[in-house]
């Protein structure tokens, strides 16, 4: 056994009767725990089996090969100090033995480790044989908080201001919004010092709360909503709730991952370029964009005012209508308007997914029980996705720079690279070219509207599942690019959209987009949920075995 704070090193098992462990055992354990405290990724590379079958899980899920468990690990950016205080070994063959140890951090707190030890009988060092780690489950000390998902918490931090429908429900209110007894931090903490506490909630929210809801907390964003990733330079980056190894997706990041791993029944996001629909794609959630105008946006921190609308993420359809009808009343009328519309399949959007992520959507399409047209944008009379996009970016940029350029300027340095630079180059943008985008919006929008009469279109979300967590920055350039083609519709558009969990790419969520005309927000999602509710039933898990 060793002491809290003196060498992690463990020379016996504590447990008298227990049997000796296998030479070099120990002294493995050791290195590994000592490359933990120094995060030598190599090294901690090196001390788990190369293998596709090698496995580590924890509270955020559990991955699957040795390339898998590198990616989390150098996203993760280390552990905090600790020692090993228990240390038990049961040898099960000659070549294998289960550890199990206690923690004891620095800081406070305990945590567990299990792990299934390999020999590697190629591998023998000076102390005896090698071994490896080939399966690890990791119970880490309890947090009071997830500080990558939340910026304040309580419980509630904000109660319900009448009985309604939303009674004994919860909210995480992205960081945007004002929220009574705090500032507006927007994802960045120089904003987050100099913002006044805001004394009232923002409609959006107190729509909720006036139907029942408690906000459990502020949840974090992406700095000034400007970025699709969830990645935060300042306050890292929350969990992906469906899949571990992944990005969970922005600006509506810590909102959408909240709601994931059931902290909350209800997230409320904004969508500019697609910050609800991208994290409920990413993490299999439902997500609704608003039609733009329909909900306040009074007591919302703007990125692009023409484009920013109000919306939730929720893990079912019901939650995700109820949140709406709180905020919009329904209107009379029949609850399946949207059924009567055509529904088709833009044939220009599916052709920007990747290849498998095309074959999963057309999966889907077959089982559909309601009849499916392919339709090409163009013969609708709306522009091009890339003409589309770049209308966003030109007006997204400067109505960005209209809202946020003087505090930057008055702020060098208080940016993170990635948000620093994509402010700097809306400002390099072609002012005669941002002119006409400006210029030309309102009759474009005119004309998707216009196209979209009688029709619902049906589409991927998104290209693909949510990039790997050790994406460099010139990797998720180009997701955001191809991810802004196809979300550049609705936002043109300013039209509701709503993002439902239907299909899985390479073992990660992908959604399923519906975009309908202005004002069919409530149909669109019904319609959503009933088409989701005739797919087959899941079935049995996923299960592997690896000989």
């Amino acid at each position: 056994m060793t002491t809290p704070g003196t060498s992690t090193k463990p020379h016996t098992p504590t447990t008298p009767d227990a049997p000796e462990a296998p030479a070099g055992l120990l002294a493995a354990l050791d290195a590994y725990e000592t490359a933990l405290l120094a995060n030598d990724l190599d090294a901690l590379d090196a001390a788990f089996v190369d293998s596709p079958g090698t496995m580590r899980g924890d509270d955020r899920g559990l991955l699957v090969g040795h390339d898998a468990i590198s990616a989390f690990r150098g996203a993760r950016g280390g552990v905090a100090t600790r020692s090993l205080t228990h240390v038990e070994v049961r040898p099960l063959t000659e070549d294998r033995a289960l550890v199990v140890s206690v923690s004891r951090f620095a800081a406070g707190g305990q945590g567990l480790q299990t792990q299934l030890w390999r020999r590697d009988g190629e591998g023998d060092t000076d102390t005896g044989p090698r071994w490896r780690i080939e399966a690890a489950h990791v119970t880490g000390r309890p947090k009071a908080v997830d500080t990558t998902v939340w910026r304040a918490v309580g419980d509630p931090l904000v109660a319900p201001t009448a009985v309604g429908p939303l009674d004994g429900l919860t909210i995480a209110v992205k960081d945007l919004y004002a929220v009574p007894g705090q500032p507006v931090g927007a994802g960045n903490p120089t904003y987050l010092h100099e913002a006044p506490v805001e004394t009232t909630a923002a409609p959006a929210v107190a729509a909720l709360l006036a139907a029942g809801a408690s906000i459990r907390g502020v949840a974090r964003t992406d700095e000034f909503a400007y970025n699709l990733t969830g990645r935060n330079a300042h306050h890292g980056t929350p969990p992906n709730s469906a899949a571990p190894t992944r990005l969970p997706g922005g600006s509506s990041s810590g909102s959408a991952s909240a709601v994931g791993l059931g902290m909350v029944e209800i997230g409320i996001g904004t969508d500019t370029a697609g910050s609800v629909r991208v994290p409920a794609s990413y993490q299999g959630l439902w997500g609704l964009r608003t039609t733009h105008g329909t909900v306040s946006r009074d007591g919302l921190l703007p990125l692009a005012p023409s484009f920013d609308t109000v919306g939730w993420l929720t893990r079912s359809p019901e939650v995700l209508l109820a949140a709406l009808d709180a905020t919009v009343p329904p209107m009379p009328g029949p609850d399946d308007a949207v059924d009567a519309t055509v529904l088709v399949v833009p044939e220009e959007l599916v052709a920007l997914v990747e290849p498998d992520t095309a074959r999963a959507f057309t999966a889907f399409v077959e089982t559909l029980d309601e009849p499916v047209a392919t339709v090409r944008l163009r013969d609708l009379g709306i522009p091009a996705p890339r003409a589309l996009q770049e209308q966003l970016r030109l007006v997204q940029a400067a109505e960005a720079l209209a809202a946020h350029g003087p505090w930057i300027d008055a702020h060098p340095g208080a940016l993170s690279a990635v948000v620093g630079d994509r402010f700097r180059a809306a400002g390099a943008n072609d002012p005669d070219a941002t002119a006409d985008a400006v210029t030309a919006l309102d009759a474009v929008r005119t004309t998707i509207r216009g196209a979209l009469a009688g029709r619902t279109l049906l589409f991927p979300t998104v290209p693909g599942p949510a990039p790997l967590l050790d994406a460099d920055a010139r990797a998720l350039e180009r997701t955001r690019t191809a991810t802004t083609a196809m979300t550049a519709l609705a936002s043109v558009g300013g039209l509701p959209a709503v993002s439902a969990p239907a299909m899985t790419v390479a073992g990660a969520p992908v959604g399923v987009c519906l975009v309908g005309g202005p004002d069919t927000d409530r149909a669109l999602v019904i319609r959503a949920g009933r088409m989701l509710s005739d797919q087959p039933a899941p079935g049995l898990p996923t299960v592997s075995v690896v000989r």
